[in-house]
């Protein structure tokens, strides 16, 4: 009886941490939160214009081709939001460092790439949180304007 009952329990508690690992929550968040930080506003580099979407902007002079970023994170002791920011603002950097790298100006065309699902918007990027990890992926246009 006492074994059965340990079995129970033992297959009771692997259910439900196969259910919280499995959780991938795919969440919209506005662009304007994350860039709003002080984290982003320390990090960012205001000299890397950044474009998102369809975001008019100048006229490319010269493309250095397109890159992708796949930013992870922990989510431990942070909200879905606040870890989606975190991530976001990784993936941003990734952005303007390529940008810099290549001479480039400006990311133009940025749009989210999660799970190669694209998700193109002026005003939100996606992120998907797990149970204790999330993730934003990003695709930008490298540009001198």
């Amino acid at each position: 009886m006492r074994t059965n009952r340990m079995l129970a329990v033992m297959f009771g508690t692997i259910l439900v941490i196969s259910a919280v690992q499995a959780r991938d929550t795919h969440l919209k968040l506005p662009l304007s939160d994350a860039m709003g930080t002080a984290d982003y506003k320390a990090k960012a580099d205001p000299s890397i214009q950044l474009f998102f979407g369809n975001q008019e902007h100048p006229k490319a002079q010269q493309s250095f081709g397109t890159v992708k970023t796949n930013k992870k994170t922990n989510f431990f002791n942070k909200s879905d939001k606040e870890g989606c920011e975190w991530v976001f603002i990784s993936a941003i950097l990734a952005l303007q460092d390529a940008a810099k790298q290549r001479g480039a100006n400006a990311v133009v065309n940025i749009k989210s790439n999660y799970k190669n699902q694209e998700f193109v918007s002026e005003t939100e990027y996606e992120c998907g949180a797990g149970a204790v990890t999330g993730g934003v992926a990003l695709i930008g246009e490298l540009v001198k304007i």
